[in-house]
């Protein structure tokens, strides 16, 4: 495809995350791991990662449901999501479900997120993060009680405090 001026397009391949599961298993060989090179755009103004039905048929990727979508023109439509797809750009790789629409593989802010990938508009390229040049870093915030604030335990797990106040 000729890139349009100010496009931003990468290299980015696919892969069926379930097959390589069922490597892992050793159900399939690696050998049967369905993947889709595309040469992607980056598309800053979207949040999700879009993928044409071809390409969701060559991956063999399950359909998991809907999500409503906003065009940029202001309209809504329910559009299928896909089941997990591995999504690898910049020698990154992050774990992704899509939206099935279109007629190219479109990547949005979720998967550059979690890849820590900066956009580069005037050499029209991805880079990593500056201050993570080497692997990608994901920022997380932990839940704090209003009590301890220490970080809330796992859901349906007491903490040995609150175990010590419980009476029988």
């Amino acid at each position: 495809m000729t890139s349009r001026m100010g496009e931003v397009r990468v290299k980015a391949r696919l892969t069926n995350a379930v097959d390589e599961e069922l490597v892992r298993r050793g159900v399939l060989s690696a050998d049967q791991v369905r993947t889709y090179d595309a040469d992607a755009l980056v598309d800053t103004g979207a949040v999700r990662t879009v993928l044409p039905p071809e390409v969701v048929a060559r991956l063999g990727l399950a359909t998991r449901g809907q999500q409503l979508a906003e065009y940029a023109d202001g309209r809504t439509e329910a559009v299928d999501v896909t089941g997990p797809v591995v999504v690898e750009l910049e020698g990154r790789s992050t774990l992704e479900d899509a939206l099935i629409l279109g007629d190219e593989v479109l990547i949005g802010q979720t998967v550059l997120q979690k890849l820590d990938l900066f956009v580069d508009c005037q050499r029209r390229r991805l880079v990593p993060n500056p201050a993570h040049p080497d692997q990608a870093v994901t920022k997380v915030k932990l839940a704090y009680t209003l009590r301890s604030r220490s970080p809330k335990s796992p859901v349906g797990r007491r903490t040995s405090s609150a175990m010590s106040s419980t009476k029988p």
